[in-house]
């Protein structure tokens, strides 16, 4: 999709989950709508999972419906309870309510254990002392059939007798497991005895000390929308193949069967979405934790400054696919460019700066000027920002040899001073030894005060500027893309984080911003005019010292350069 296509108020689009959602609606195989978002508590979420929640709660939203909030906590080793409260404050940041349906796969300890017991009975399920190199050996190949355990044939008796010694603790970790016995010639790898339990003696962080036996995800996933009468259980393609399983287990338990859906996930370009390369990352310090304003994660997105909206209609312009592909990053800077630029105050700030010393201009004199908040929103008004003799403009928009185009201020060239007048730079003042350029010295002409009427004269470009006088000193950081090639996760012969983009922070002091900007709060944006969208750092901004962070330039500049700058 190209970004000319989205220029157009984001609507609903109709989608194939949609249409089995209406005519299931219609037939009346369903009389409502009820989803899941079912996390692992295991990291914290990223882009691809905002995809996920939009959907799965935008759908009970639309069709009036229920969407539950799930952790899939099965795994004590790995699950926190600092991930159980990221996910829930990301939720409800991107705008979405679970109300009192908070639950967990912990929740159904019991009545999985009981299921197993079932199947166990049946004889459907036997306890396996393979050790996990041998079931790995065993399970055979894509291409070769398994091999069944030896310990297959156990009889129902003795298979629940080591069950539950498992489940009381006799066994230590690896002495045993409970395995689904369905075929071990199946050309679905998933359903190859697949492993339902197995034994960990740790902690868990809701139930603590009561199991040492901890069911696999694919045993406690399918139940656990089965027990909460989930009517739609979406997810992404991976699990096409375990959805066998899933109605494996189903029928054989003879329970409510939800019907599963697959949707392929979102890949962005100059982005991994591996939790656990992530988490890499973050336990290497190579970022400043899971909410870096590099990383993809919805806590990192919101302290760049993402806003929830931009989010969700980033989520709505990619759509649900049934084919993997790959959405270009750009999209999603679209989305929050459309959105900050319909509600960011704009302010002046100069980040590598250079003194203007304006020598018609007297000592004494100064003057407020108008600037307007918002062109998009006139009901934001203006306000007043101060001019003096000496200004600071950007470096970048001093040449003093200029290329071809450059409508920016050069030796005998003119440029007009955003809300100020048209000055003209002179001379060019130089540190002797360095060669350095230390300021510039500038005319202005009076009569071309912008807003006071028609002039004669007219400038080619107009640049921003702060006042040497009236301005505060504040740290500025450059934030861009966390990788440097377009796949970081296809490099087959490099280890991830030496594709790490080393341009990806530019830390800015000294950077020198208009007054207005003192006492912002943490997380307020901002457009710095002609260099980007910024909001103000929700972990390193302190009273009356806030540090920026850049959101997003103000256009794509990752493959385009501006040789004109305008």
């Amino acid at each position: 999709m190209s970004i000319e296509q989205t220029n157009n108020e984001t609507k609903k689009q109709s989608n194939f989950i949609r249409e089995i959602i209406d005519e299931d609606l219609k037939s009346g195989k369903h009389n409502g709508v009820h989803t899941r978002f079912p996390p692992e508590p295991n990291g914290y979420l990223h882009i691809g999972h905002a995809k996920s929640i939009c959907l799965n709660f935008g759908l009970a939203k639309d069709y009036d419906g229920l969407c539950n909030l799930r952790f899939d906590d099965t795994n004590p080793t790995k699950e926190e309870q600092e991930y159980v409260d990221s996910i829930k404050e990301d939720v409800k940041w991107l705008g979405f309510d679970w109300a009192e349906r908070e639950y967990y796969a912990s929740d159904y300890f019991d009545q999985l254990y009981e299921y197993a017991i079932r199947l166990i009975k049946k004889g459907k399920a036997y306890v396996d002392s393979l050790n996990a190199d041998q079931i790995r050996e065993f399970r055979g190949t894509p291409t070769e059939a398994g091999k069944e355990s030896p310990f297959r044939s156990r009889s129902v008796e003795e298979n629940f007798s080591l069950f539950e010694q498992m489940k009381n603790g006799t066994f230590k970790e690896g002495e045993h497991v409970l395995r689904a016995k369905i075929d071990m010639t199946s050309p679905n790898l998933n359903l190859r005895d697949p492993v339902m339990y197995r034994i960990l003696h740790k902690s868990h962080h809701r139930t603590g000390n009561k199991w040492c036996i901890y069911p696999m995800y694919d045993w406690a996933h399918g139940q656990s929308d089965s027990i909460e009468k989930i009517t739609y259980s979406l997810c992404t393609l991976e699990f096409e193949n375990h959805r066998p399983l899933y109605d494996w287990f189903i029928k054989e338990l003879e329970i409510y069967p939800p019907q599963q859906i697959e949707f392929a996930r979102l890949n962005l370009n100059y982005t991994i979405m591996s939790k656990r390369k992530l988490l890499s990352l973050v336990e290497g310090n190579y970022v400043d934790g899971w909410d870096d304003p590099r990383m993809p994660t919805i806590s990192g997105l919101r302290r760049r400054g993402y806003t929830p909206e931009s989010i969700r209609n980033f989520s709505e312009r990619v759509g649900i696919a049934k084919r993997e592909n790959t959405i270009d990053v750009s999209l999603l800077e679209f989305s929050i460019r459309e959105d900050l630029n319909k509600q960011a105050k704009r302010v002046m700030a100069v980040i590598n700066p250079l003194k203007v010393v304006i020598t018609n201009y007297s000592d004494e004199q100064a003057e407020e000027l108008e600037a307007i908040n918002n062109p998009e929103d006139h009901s934001m008004g203006s306000r007043k920002i101060s001019f003096s003799k000496e200004v600071f403009i950007e470096r970048d928009d001093f040449r003093e040899i200029p290329p071809p185009k450059f409508h920016r201020l050069s030796p005998g060239k003119e440029v007009r001073l955003r809300y100020a007048y048209i000055i003209k730079c002179d001379e060019v003042i130089k540190d002797e030894s360095s060669g350095e350029i230390l300021e510039l010295h500038c005319t202005y002409f009076a009569d071309t005060k912008s807003g006071s009427g028609p002039s004669s004269k007219k400038a080619k470009g107009t640049i921003h500027w702060v006042s040497a006088k009236d301005h505060f000193e504040a740290e500025v950081r450059l934030y861009d893309r966390l990788f440097s090639v377009e796949n970081p996760e296809s490099e087959a012969n490099k280890d991830f984080t030496e594709l790490l983009n080393p341009d990806s922070l530019k830390i800015l002091n000294n950077c020198k911003l208009e007054t207005s900007l003192r006492n912002s709060l943490p997380g307020e944006k901002f457009q710095f005019e002609r260099i980007g969208y910024f909001c103000v750092d929700t972990k390193y901004s302190e009273s009356l010292s806030p540090v920026f962070n850049r959101t997003v330039t103000l256009r794509d500049s990752w493959t385009k350069i501006d040789q004109g700058g305008n």
